[in-house]
């Protein structure tokens, strides 16, 4: 039987973990949307690589739409890594919580460091994202013939 001091530190210990278990729900909806739009660049792009392969009259045009999916591409798969990176950081934060508390060491400077790392990933992250959102909607024309 586990000391009424043992669970009163597993207990705050387990408050502590909440918010980062918070964060990574959030983290793991922004990998949903940004798998979702990669997805959907890829799949642009295999039918603008058909139209090339099927002698489309113009071709350069076809190849800049296709350079700019490529843009996309790159910049989704670097946020997805970015965010995989942060749901890892913060999966750590939270084993690290946890161990310091087992084994009865202070871990405050390594869940500051982890935390910190964890939040300027995502932040790279979210400005990757944005500016695959921005790349993606420069070309749009609502409304306008051609």
């Amino acid at each position: 039987m586990l000391e009424t001091s043992s669970i009163t530190t597993i207990a705050h210990v387990i408050e502590l973990a909440v918010a980062p278990v918070f964060l990574l729900s959030g983290i793991g909806a922004m990998l949903a949307v940004m798998t979702n739009r990669l997805s959907r660049v890829v799949d642009r792009a295999r039918r603008v690589e058909s139209k090339l392969s099927a002698g489309t009259n113009n071709e350069v045009a076809v190849r800049a739409e296709l350079a700019i999916l490529v843009r996309r591409a790159r910049l989704i798969s670097l946020s997805i890594g970015l965010c995989t990176s942060t749901a890892l950081l913060i999966s750590a934060v939270i084993v690290s919580l946890f161990l310091s508390a087992f084994l009865r060491f202070d871990a405050a400077l390594l869940v500051s460091l982890l935390f910190i790392a964890a939040m300027l990933a995502f932040i790279v992250a979210l400005l990757c994202f944005l500016r695959e959102v921005l790349l993606a909607t420069a070309g749009l024309r609502f409304g306008r013939s051609g």
